[in-house]
């Protein structure tokens, strides 16, 4: 049984930072794509950041670029996601993603944490 757990989210300032964690359980993701999406109020969700499990490969959306970065830690099978200089179109659910498919849609979720950024 695969569980994605996530935390970290919370009300912050414009400019200000948030760490998010996702704790996999259930099974290793070793060879598989690991990551987040989001989605906004009176949007659809959409892809943020992803990693390829085994290796250093990362990539992002445009719209986080050199601002969020993600990691992971092989000990404790948990992906981060550092988010500095947040925006107010920051603001949304952020979800964790499991054998992620083409920066689309994914195999396994999160539950989701919120994230709020005040201007």
């Amino acid at each position: 049984h695969v569980q994605l757990v996530e935390s970290g989210g919370g009300l912050v300032q414009a400019g200000g930072s948030l760490r998010l964690s996702c704790a996999a359980s259930g099974r290793t993701f070793s060879g598989s794509a690991m990551g987040w999406f989001r989605q906004a109020p009176g949007k659809e969700r959409e892809f943020v950041a992803g990693m390829l499990w085994s290796g250093d490969i990362t990539y992002y959306a445009d719209s986080v670029k050199d601002r969020f970065t993600i990691s992971r830690d092989f000990a404790k099978n948990t992906v981060y996601l550092q988010m500095n200089s947040l925006k107010p179109e920051d603001t949304a659910v952020y979800y964790c993603a499991a054998e992620i498919h083409a920066t689309r849609t994914a195999d396994y979720w999160g539950q989701g944490t919120q994230v709020t950024v005040s201007s």
